[in-house]
């Protein structure tokens, strides 16, 4: 049967054949989903923002965001929603003035090898 040679089962060409999925294609990608119930109100991700953003958090990471709110009494949301909510932004890749960490190229590693005397080891 032409279903075991595509590797499909029977129902879901009956399926695609019932809903126009042949000619459609999967409409799992464009389909509309409701928010859930449990998301964070965008108010609160819009204050979690702008605590976030003030100058004395401006280089700090979530893991140290929170506590420090907690020193003061206050809290605003999880060191995860915290961090979701800044990568959603895109703010999370490097908090602070410092510049972002570089990896070595392979000549910069050789090299401290050779001073080492580590080299052909």
């Amino acid at each position: 049967m032409a279903c075991e040679i595509a590797g499909i089962d029977v129902r879901t060409l009956q399926r695609w054949k019932a809903h126009e999925g042949l000619t459609a294609g999967d409409g799992r990608p464009q389909a509309v989903r409701p928010t859930p119930a449990h998301a964070l109100p965008r108010p609160s991700v819009l204050r979690s923002l702008a605590v976030a953003n003030e100058p004395r958090f401006a280089a700090v990471p979530p893991a140290r965001i929170v506590p420090m709110l907690a020193d003061d009494g206050v809290y605003l949301a999880s060191e995860s929603t915290f961090s979701r909510v800044l990568r959603d932004e895109g703010q999370a890749a490097h908090r602070g003035r410092a510049k972002a960490p570089r990896r070595a190229t392979a000549d910069h590693a050789h090299r401290h090898r050779a001073e080492a005397g580590l080299v052909g080891i």
